[in-house]
């Protein structure tokens, strides 16, 4: 039996962790082959080696290069810098999967080493909706040489150039050729060198030093949206925000459940919105048991604009009191968010907001918002404006990322058609989707609202199975939005024959 090659690709740059990891692999009777993402001139291995010299081991020169060059019939591709522990067994398990499988790219669970103890790490499954450019691999990816060498092929035609999106270039250019699968066990053991701070991991996304880096995916997904026929040319619906009567303008939404830290302040400023209309607010009490249904009750004595409404059902997520607000017979012409651990900014939100929905003739307003403490105090990355929004390409670049921002307020007809999911995370997402799937979203890039980050938060301190389950649950929004707007496309272009 002939013996299965392996070509390593690995970006060095001195790290003695990485080194570590090489020392081990040129070890193994499977590889053959080196390829080295370096700023050195040379790199000392019993196997022969290549080196691409590059300070951007992700542009798609670096990943063409790669692809010219690899001589093994697989391909293990290093993502990340640190200790990898990788053993003959780890190979001939990815090698097994790939030779019964029609899959072009694999990757596996593993185990991360910290203080010298090792703790699984689990992934999730990729689905079509799978597109965002920091989807969660793990630090190895396992790939079939024909695999890689047809995509680069395409990655020629493209001729999109890049200095951070060559690597996602080539996986959604895999994705649409190939499937991809993972392996639901962990086959290695990783030591990362560091670890992003978990605020800052959170809301990497919308970093604006990363301007560059966000417009290049940007470019890459929109592209890649084009090949699967989900992608949206610009224009939307007209739509008549006077249209309809409504015994009220506005209506802020507050669902909530067990917040009585919080609740108070966040009817209190909604409370002191001035306003040149009517609004009202709809406080939906989701059975909560820790006396907060007791402050609501207690306000709405004391303030006739507040409603509080306990729904019948005991299992509404927060997309379900949602759908119980909207659909209420007091609901406003706008349906305005406030989570019931946040507050407006100042006086002036609602305002805004709804001036917004006449000026853009919009179905929905998406506003910025200021990260704080419990007590108010600015933290770490401070105001997320999601500026990365264009009316041209907006709707497509929605798909890449995993927020839309806040707060969120629509034209009340609109939601009402679409409605929420009955869950409690994601739900704002899908409804942003789906909304400007064929309406415009109205931006206000100042903060005009503060989201307060504590113990209570829903994405606070999230294990890892916590993170996968809401990763993919977002996969799955996606996955179903990019099927409608294949759907859609479909039917305009059959209108079109």
């Amino acid at each position: 039996m002939q013996l299965v090659k392996i070509s390593i690709v690995i970006p060095f740059y001195g790290n003695s962790l990485v080194l570590k990891t090489i020392e081990l692999l040129d070890k193994m009777k499977f590889v053959d082959q080196f390829i080295f993402i370096s700023d050195k001139e040379t790199i000392n291995t019993k196997t022969k080696n290549l080196i691409v010299k590059s300070p951007h081991p992700l542009s798609n020169k670096v990943i063409k290069y790669i692809c010219e060059r690899v001589t093994g019939d697989y391909i293990i591709y290093i993502t990340d810098q640190g200790w990898l522990e990788v053993k003959d067994n780890t190979i001939e398990q990815f090698r097994k999967k790939a030779t019964n499988s029609s899959a072009g790219l694999f990757y596996s669970d593993y185990f991360v080493k910290s203080n010298n103890v090792l703790n699984k790490h689990s992934l999730i499954d990729y689905q079509l909706g799978s597109i965002r450019d920091d989807f969660d691999f793990g630090p190895l990816i396992f790939l079939k040489r024909s695999a890689l060498q047809s995509s680069c092929s395409e990655l020629q035609d493209e001729q999109i150039d890049s200095l951070f999106s060559g690597l996602y270039q080539l996986r959604l250019t895999i994705s649409r050729k190939f499937s991809i699968e993972r392996i639901s066990e962990p086959l290695y053991v990783f030591e990362k060198i560091e670890t992003d701070k978990s605020a800052e991991k959170l809301f990497k996304y919308v970093d604006p030093s990363n301007r560059e880096l966000q417009l290049e995916m940007e470019t890459t997904v929109t592209h890649h949206l084009k090949k699967i026929g989900a992608y949206l040319k610009p224009g939307f619906k007209n739509i008549n925000v006077k249209e309809n009567n409504f015994s009220v303008e506005a209506s802020i939404i507050i669902p909530v459940k067990n917040r009585v830290k919080t609740i108070k302040d966040a009817i209190e400023s909604a409370i002191a919105q001035k306003t040149n209309f009517n609004y009202n607010i709809i406080v939906v009490d989701n059975h909560s048991t820790d006396g907060t249904t007791e402050i609501v009750k207690s306000l709405a004595i004391d303030n006739e604009n507040v409603i509080h409404y306990i729904p019948q059902s005991n299992e509404l997520g927060i997309g379900g009191c949602w759908n119980e607000a909207i659909d209420h017979s007091k609901c406003g012409r706008f349906s305005v968010q406030l989570d019931s651990d946040d507050i407006y900014s100042d006086g002036n939100t609602l305002q805004k907001i709804i001036n917004r929905f006449y000026e853009d003739k919009c179905a929905m307003v998406i506003g910025s918002y200021k990260l704080t403490d419990f007590n108010l105090n600015e933290i770490p990355p401070g105001t997320i404006n999601h500026k990365e929004w264009t009316s041209e390409n907006g709707p497509n670049n929605a798909l890449r990322i995993n927020g839309l921002g806040a707060p969120r307020a629509f034209y009340t007809p609109v939601v009402r058609k679409i409605k929420f999911h009955n869950v409690s995370y994601g739900e704002d997402y899908a409804i942003g989707l789906a909304v400007c799937r064929e309406y415009k979203i109205g931006r206000i890039y100042e903060p005009i609202y503060i989201c307060r980050r504590w113990e209570g938060n829903t994405d606070a301190s999230l294990t890892v199975e916590q993170e996968n389950e809401n990763n993919s649950y977002k996969d799955f929004i996606r996955s179903e939005e990019i099927k409608s707007r294949q759907e859609l496309n479909h039917l305009k272009q059959s209108e079109n024959n």
